[in-house]
């Protein structure tokens, strides 16, 4: 069995994040990390976007900023802009490189296949395997994206579509979301927040299709990226022991009201570099406590009144958008909150609130 001081379970955005912000602030140059990855390589299979509303280390794996966006609903559309806070999308396969060439430098890091070599009773474990228990209640984020290119300058790259209400709602919510990277180049993705056992959204390729062609207008275009995936809209399972702590997903780093989860990484990261000498001793990193309460609440909305969703929405980023990214970022303060509930149809959430 080997002996490794620090273990992290899974290679992905959190397992990466954490192990790259150890390295370059010099913390494993006397100690050994394993970082358990079934996966024989690395390459671009995911798009994080997010608003910046601090610092990070990853400005050169992002693909472009934005200060513009729009919002969108049958009949409406709200044109918005934020300065402070750009929208930036990271492509995966960038941040791989990034970080896997900066790991390989270090011999005290080991890339393994799975922990059957790892002495488990004499190293720190950070998992960012999330342990969800699942029912048919349960509420995800499920999408599906494609990259196209066209001939044509067929995109205005300078603002983005966040939210697209305009498409069939299937007793859902649904929306479709548009990232111009250029003129002639733009991620369109569908978007879905429902239970995950209704398999009649799943016809992905069909919507990203009519889409395309019947909003934007687009019939000459060529797919050159296509990603997948589901974000639990719930916290899994809390399973601390005393060498370990939870990352990621599987440490409640996703925001349930939007999954936005890769700033949460960073930060928890940030966190964790800072108190690795006393690691055994230090307490929990959490997302603040009323963002679990509102959210929770909102969510209990999102399945009894999907119907009303996208017009919630559309209130939601009415006036200042500097407001609500700061709340959908956690980095609101009282006022925030506030104009942010009063924003809300007051009768709808005061019910969930009580049920």
């Amino acid at each position: 069995m080997k002996e490794f001081d620090y273990t992290i379970i899974g290679g992905g955005c959190a397992g990466l994040s954490l192990a790259y912000e150890l390295e370059i602030h010099n913390k494993l140059k006397e100690k050994t990390l394993a970082i358990i990855e079934p996966r024989s390589e690395y390459k671009r299979d995911k798009t994080w976007s997010f608003w910046k509303v601090f610092p990070h280390n990853f400005d050169d794996c992002v693909i472009k900023n934005w200060e513009h966006f729009s919002i969108n609903i049958p009949n409406k559309t709200n044109y918005l802009k934020c300065e402070s806070y750009p929208y930036q999308s990271i492509d995966s396969g960038l941040f791989y490189k990034k970080i896997n060439n900066r790991l390989k430098e270090n011999k005290n890091i080991s890339f393994l296949k799975d922990l059957k070599n790892v002495n488990l009773e004499s190293t720190f474990i950070f998992n960012s395997v999330p342990h969800l228990q699942i029912d048919d209640e349960c509420l995800w984020q499920h999408f599906c994206g494609v990259e196209i290119e066209t001939a044509d300058k067929s995109f205005d790259d300078s603002i983005i579509n966040l939210m697209d209400f305009d498409c069939d709602q299937r007793e859902s919510v649904h929306f479709f979301y548009t990232l111009p990277y250029s003129k002639n180049k733009a991620l369109v993705e569908t978007t879905w927040l429902s239970k995950m056992n209704n398999n009649s959204q799943k016809d992905y390729d069909n919507q990203i299709k009519n889409y395309i062609e019947n909003h934007l207008k687009i019939n000459t275009y060529k797919i050159i990226y296509r990603e997948e995936g589901a974000i639990p809209l719930f916290y899994p399972a809390n399973d601390y022991t005393q060498n370990k702590i939870n990352i990621g997903t599987a440490g409640g780093m996703t925001r349930l009201s939007t999954g936005y989860t890769f700033l949460n990484i960073q930060e928890h990261s940030k966190y964790l570099r800072e108190n690795i000498e006393k690691i055994t001793k230090t307490r929990i990193f959490r997302i603040n406590k009323k963002y679990h309460f509102l959210d929770k609440l909102f969510l209990k909305v999102i399945k009894k009144h999907s119907e009303l969703m996208p017009n919630i929405f559309f209130k939601m980023f009415y006036g200042s958008p500097k407001t609500v990214i700061k709340f959908l970022s956690n980095k609101s303060n009282i006022l925030d909150d506030l104009l942010i509930i009063l924003k809300m149809p007051k009768w709808i959430f005061i019910k969930a609130l009580f049920k």
